[in-house]
Formats: C-alpha cells, sequence, structure tokens
C-alpha cells in the first residue's frame, strides 16, 4: 500500500497532467477535482492572494490559459513530506506554452515561452487546501523582449536536475531524507544565518561542493561553484542587505529522499541599504522577500539549489513598479 506521501504525489502529478490536456472550458471541472473549495493560492505578484476554488480559476487560470492555449506543464522535481503537522507536495520545473495573448500586460511575443514555476501544495484528505505558488514573470517578460534589470549572471532557461531523477513517484528511505534535511538545516542556521557579515564567514565549503549550481532567478541568474556564486551573487547581496535575517516565517521545509524544499514567506526580512544588487541605488528601504527552494544532495554534500525569489514583489516595495515601467516602455531592450 502506498504512502500518504506517495499517494499527494501522484494526486500532483496527475493534476500537471490534467492541465497539460486542459482548455478554457475545462479548466474549472479540473480545479474542483484537485482543490477545496475553500482552497488559498499565495501566489506571485500581481496575483498575491486568491481565496476559493472560483477565484482561482477566474482570476490566475483562465486568464493564464487564454494567454497560453498550448501550455505543457512539466515537472523536474516532485516531492513530498511533513511540516508542523500538515502534508506537504512541492513541485518545481517549466510551464512551456506558445504566447499568443497579451497576459497582465506583457505583450504577447507570438513564440514559444518557459514559464519556470515553484509550488507547494498543503493536502487533507486528498484535496489541496493551500497552494503556495511562485512563477518567474520577470523571465516572461525577459522572452517577450522586455528586461529591466542589468543581471551579473547569465539568465537561462533554467535545467532540471543533472541526475534527471529528481520526479520521487517512489517510496524514499527516511534515513536519507533526514540526511539531507539535517544538511540543510546546519547549513541555513550554522552558515548563512549565523555569519553577521562576510561571504568567508559562512563557510560555504562544509556544505557545497566546489562545483556547485546555483539556479537564480531572472533578474540575478545562474552561477557555477562557490566563487561564482559569491561573486555574481552572494557577494552583491549581502552588501544590499548586510542586516538581513532568513531561515524564518517558513510555509513548509521537509526533504524527500536526496532533495529538500523550503518555502518562506517572506523567509528573509531585512533593510536594503547598499548599492549595486539589481543594478539598483542603496534605497534605504525595510523589505522583505517569498522565497522558495530546492537543492539536491550528494553523499554529505549539497550540489544543486535552484531559487525563486518574487523580484517584482520585492522591487514594489522600493517603489520600482516592473508593471508600470512595462506599460510606459521603460525597459532596457525589446
Amino acid at each position: 500500500m502506498d504512502s500518504l506521501n506517495l499517494k499527494n504525489k501522484k494526486l500532483i502529478s496527475k493534476f500537471a497532467d490534467d492541465l497539460r490536456n486542459s482548455s478554457f472550458d475545462k479548466i474549472k471541472a479540473i480545479l474542483e477535482r484537485y482543490y477545496d473549495e475553500n482552497a488559498v493560492m499565495y501566489t506571485s505578484h500581481p496575483f498575491n492572494k486568491i481565496e476559493g476554488i472560483d477565484q482561482i480559476c477566474e482570476v490566475f487560470y483562465k486568464p493564464l490559459l487564454q494567454s497560453f492555449p498550448d501550455i505543457k506543464k512539466d515537472i523536474y522535481i516532485l516531492m513530498a513530506g511533513q511540516y508542523e503537522g500538515g502534508n506537504w507536495v512541492s513541485a518545481t520545473g517549466n510551464m512551456v506554452a506558445t504566447f499568443v495573448k497579451d497576459w497582465i500586460d506583457i505583450p504577447a511575443s507570438q513564440g514559444v515561452t518557459w514559464i519556470r514555476y515553484g509550488e507547494f501544495h498543503k493536502i487533507e484528505n486528498g484535496k489541496i487546501v493551500e497552494t503556495r505558488l511562485l512563477i518567474d514573470i520577470l523571465d516572461v517578460m525577459r522572452q517577450a523582449g522586455f528586461k529591466f534589470i542589468p543581471a551579473l549572471a547569465p539568465e537561462i532557461i533554467v535545467p532540471g536536475p543533472s541526475t534527471f531523477d529528481g520526479v520521487l513517484l517512489y517510496e524514499t528511505n527516511n534515513v536519507e531524507s533526514e540526511k539531507s534535511l539535517q544538511l540543510v538545516e546546519d547549513m541555513i542556521y550554522k552558515g548563512l544565518r549565523k555569519a553577521a557579515s562576510g561571504l568567508e564567514k559562512q563557510g560555504l565549503e562544509a556544505f557545497w561542493t566546489e562545483d556547485f549550481m546555483w539556479y537564480g532567478p531572472a533578474g540575478i541568474g545562474t552561477t557555477k561553484g562557490i566563487g561564482g556564486f559569491k561573486e555574481f551573487h552572494q557577494g552583491p547581496f549581502l552588501k544590499a542587505l548586510p542586516d538581513r535575517v532568513g531561515g524564518h516565517n517558513h510555509a513548509a521545509r521537509f526533504a524527500d529522499g536526496h532533495y529538500i524544499a523550503s518555502t518562506g514567506w517572506p523567509s528573509v526580512e531585512a533593510t536594503h541599504t547598499g548599492a549595486g544588487w539589481l543594478g539598483i541605488p542603496a534605497p534605504n528601504k525595510k523589505v522583505s522577500m517569498r522565497v522558495m527552494d530546492w537543492w539536491r544532495r550528494e553523499g554529505d554534500l549539497l550540489v544543486e539549489n535552484w531559487v525563486f525569489i518574487d523580484i517584482i514583489e520585492y522591487l514594489l516595495q522600493l517603489d520600482i513598479d516592473i508593471f508600470d515601467r512595462l506599460r510606459k516602455k521603460h525597459y532596457l531592450i525589446r
């Protein structure tokens, strides 16, 4: 008999398959199959919080399917676990589709688009009661030809695990899961969070392989190796947010075999006092971040990390409205 974790993973896998065969007129019935009537979705700006299955359908899914009618939802990590008494399934990958109609003020490119997503679903009695979903909307803009942030690292279509084994539709080893979760907890609380300042004090070498791959969101990009991570992301990030506090306000964090997933809403709070990160000056304002992470472990170290930050919502806290700039044609390239 399947464990609850495996049943829940199969449920979300089937949901993705059904979305692949969905259309504007079928989506409500599909959502009713998987969502509790009173479910809530916390998602990227400009959607933010959507309550009830009717609004999830009308506000989020129907406009998405109108703009990307041939959408195909690909998953490259699918895992499940428990957090504070709740049962969760987490997935990340790309939705691939042709962008045929303007979506949330983004002009349709008429070309193929990779919509990078990360999601956490809380499941009760076989139904989704809560979804945490981040979409890299800034990257959709970039693919449509609009760029607002001079990323330091390459912005790419992010790949899945190099081992091609992230879809865990089988029972995993609890001992391995516990080892994976402990490694991430140690990295956060003994490394990243404990160090008050300075890259060297974080001791990332104790948690990451030397050729560690870090897949960041649009506006930041992807880095290779601990050195690349420090130079192209973490260095500018620490300079901009020297008083950052992370690792709290988590909605879920769990491991499944060699994979670990975590999301906070927000999971980082700081004062943006330094210049350079995201190509902006020092605004000296309090900020917070909506964040999602997935890691893959090999042996005693982490080798890959997939990262989502709601960059558009973050910049809005600094009075930088990306959608307003899009409408006014204030962008770097087209």
